[in-house]
């Protein structure tokens, strides 16, 4: 079968939007039913029913697991949930970019600290989560660095890919440049990373232990001019649908990890000046913030949802609605569309 993307691009007149008022949609999921849950800075999580129902489900503090420190008590304060997915049971896995923890929420908002440190020391920027069908959570760390800002710099890998287990964090790879969201393909037999600030996607190998190897960069080094990869998601094809956050873009790399563009919202003269400004270690707000336009500022992340999976949700960190749009082929099922509670 020809690839069915490579006749495929997107038009932001088709684009229809679901949702009001949010906040910081950063990351969504789908469920079966036609469900999303979105991330949002009010501290909590936003769910938008199919019936265009919407409410903020507010983080409330119900104490913490083993492995938590006693600074995790004070967690709920500057809370800001970033990477969700769900558990087994149907709780949603949190990873908290403001109090730099892995949670667990109910459905109704009771919300634990699973953990917030690792070897004794704290893990630093908490950005995504990913449960595999082993029931495995694995975790990527951002940066080391307290303000994330500081760490936008092409000479600062001090990223990290970990796995929790009994309670507490290990760390499976480390070396990332800003490590960002992070996606198994079909077989589970790679794992896919992005890696922001070193502008690609890097994949490794993970064995029956959860082990890695082979660890190499998939696709272009460099995803081009303005490339700030954020979010990514496999359809069923195989292809690797991702986006560039600060250029507003919204790419694939096929099978073959050939890059192919689908949209372009982008300020050229605002992202140049940032890409400058990168290159020469000296983002600040000043060129940072000024860029984030189109249908999905600073757009954010890529799910599949809807009855066949061909529905394609766009994740932002500006934006206060969610776009939509319909992909001519299906994403890939993730773990929890193929479980039964």
């Amino acid at each position: 079968m020809d690839n069915p993307i490579l006749d495929f691009g997107v038009d932001p007149a088709a684009v229809c939007y679901v949702g009001s008022g949010l906040q910081r949609p950063e990351c969504i999921l789908a469920e079966p039913d036609g469900v999303l849950w979105a991330a949002d800075a009010r501290g909590g999580v936003a769910k938008l029913g199919p019936n265009g129902e919407q409410r903020i489900i507010t983080q409330q503090r119900s104490g913490s697991f083993a492995g938590a420190s006693s600074e995790a008590s004070r967690y709920l304060e500057g809370t800001l949930p970033n990477g969700l997915a769900f558990a087994r049971n149907g709780d949603i896995l949190i990873s908290n970019f403001g109090t730099d923890c892995l949670e667990v929420m109910t459905r109704d908002g009771a919300t634990r600290v699973l953990a917030d440190s690792i070897d004794g020391e704290a893990i630093g920027k908490v950005n995504f989560v990913l449960r595999d069908s082993k029931d495995r959570i694995w975790i990527t760390i951002s940066t080391r660095v307290k303000n994330w800002m500081h760490a936008l710099r092409t000479d600062l890998a001090d990223g990290y890919l970990a796995r929790y287990e009994d309670g507490k964090f290990r760390i499976v790879a480390d070396g990332f440049r800003f490590t960002n969201e992070i996606r198994f393909d079909a077989r589970e037999e790679f794992l896919y990373v992005v890696e922001t600030t070193g502008g690609c996607i890097t994949r490794l190998r993970i064995d029956e232990r959860g082990e890695p190897s082979e660890r190499e960069v998939f696709g272009p080094s460099r995803l081009g001019s303005g490339a700030w990869p954020d979010g990514i998601a496999f359809d069923s094809y195989g292809n690797l649908w991702g986006t560039l956050v600060y250029s507003d873009k919204l790419f694939v790399l096929t099978p073959q990890g050939d890059f192919r563009l689908l949209l372009d919202e982008g300020d050229p003269k605002q992202v140049a000046t940032l890409e400058q400004a990168f290159l020469n270690n000296r983002v600040t707000g000043d060129v940072l913030f000024p860029t984030g336009r189109g249908i999905a500022p600073w757009m954010a992340s890529v799910t599949f949802g809807g009855p066949d999976l061909r529905t394609v949700y766009i994740g932002s960190l500006k934006g206060q609605r969610i776009p939509y749009f319909r992909s001519p082929v299906a994403g890939l099922p993730m773990v929890h569309w193929m479980e039964e509670r």
